[in-house]
């Protein structure tokens, strides 16, 4: 059994490339370049303009699988988001054309197999593809929202999360098509094999970029999600209080209070509407319509604009 080996900032670089040179391409991805000679991680981060923690937590945990960031606040959002931008970038515009051009070079054009194994290999990069290119145009706009404190209130992390599919299926037939079913070519085995092994390789290095997104990158914008959130409901607070909660009162119609009362009281909405004698559906569209006058999302928040705006007395209510 791998012993685990946690490298620090005092460590010299070449020592972890020596150790492991699958970092080689994790380098290039966190933009460090080569020629650093004998400096340690920290100097080889520094020089290059890298938040040396966050590199380290990515470099330990893909070659540990160290998994403890929830709550690390440590952990520099821009870094990882350079980190995942590159990794797309050599994929996409380097890795998959590459291995496209060694299957082509090592099947036979005029084999109808083959055809068909060039073929399901154009559908496992184009799922590629699309859900990287779904991630460029999604996600990291959101979490660059959010590192200008601008909360997307109707896109989560946890939306990512549920669209995060594998594309594992497409690549493990691909593999035991080449293996079990293309003829024997004594001239070309030699060069299939080698690209049998890359892609094998590829395989690996695809699985370790989606755990690092979802065991460092997703917690992370969780955390920045909460203190967006904290930003925005304190913010509400603040204007409410010094208005008065006039202009924000007055925005609202009196159903709407109905069902911030009911929200403070810890009503689900099946109850709300039961109490207003209407549909859970308009419950739910007078909530949206809250959350967008108010910009106050939680039940919290709503909870104490009731409170500074007279809708419920402060003693009727759970704290």
């Amino acid at each position: 059994m791998k012993q685990m080996k946690l490298y620090e900032a005092d460590d010299k670089m070449i020592s972890l490339i020596k150790d492991n040179y699958s970092l080689l391409q994790s380098l290039g991805s966190f933009g460090i370049n080569l020629g650093f000679g004998d400096k340690t991680v920290k100097e080889t981060c520094e020089m290059n303009e890298v938040d040396t923690y966050t590199f380290l937590a990515v470099v330990n945990f893909t070659i540990n699988g160290y998994s403890h960031f929830e709550d690390d606040e440590q952990l520099d959002v821009p870094t990882l988001m350079h980190y995942l931008e590159a990794s797309h970038t050599y994929y996409l515009d380097f890795q998959l054309p590459f291995i496209r051009r060694e299957l082509e070079e090592s099947l036979d054009a005029d084999d109808h197999l083959a055809r068909l194994i060039l073929k399901l290999y154009d559908e496992y990069a184009h799922e590629i593809r699309r859900h990287m290119k779904y991630e460029e145009k999604t996600l990291f706009p959101y979490v660059q929202s959010l590192l200008e404190n601008r909360y997307v209130g109707d896109y989560n992390i946890e939306t990512f999360s549920k669209h995060h599919e594998s594309t594992d299926k497409k690549l493990r037939e691909l593999k035991l098509m080449i293996i079990k079913y293309l003829p024997s070519n004594t001239q070309l085995n030699n060069q299939l094999t080698a690209t049998l092994y890359d892609i094998y390789n590829n395989e690996e290095w695809l699985q370790l970029h989606a755990q690092v997104e979802d065991s460092i990158f997703v917690p992370a914008i969780r955390r920045l999600e909460r203190q967006s959130r904290q930003s925005d409901v304190t913010k509400n607070i603040t204007s409410m209080v010094f208005k008065g909660g006039a202009d924000m009162g007055e925005a609202l119609s009196d159903r709407e209070k109905d069902v911030i009362i009911g929200v403070v009281q810890g009503m689900q909405n099946k109850e709300i509407a039961d109490h207003l004698c209407i549909s859970v559906n308009t419950v739910i569209t007078h909530r949206r319509n809250i959350a967008r006058k108010l910009q106050i999302h939680s039940a919290a928040g709503l909870t104490i604009y009731a409170i500074v705006n007279g809708l419920v007395d402060i003693s009727s209510v759970k704290l």
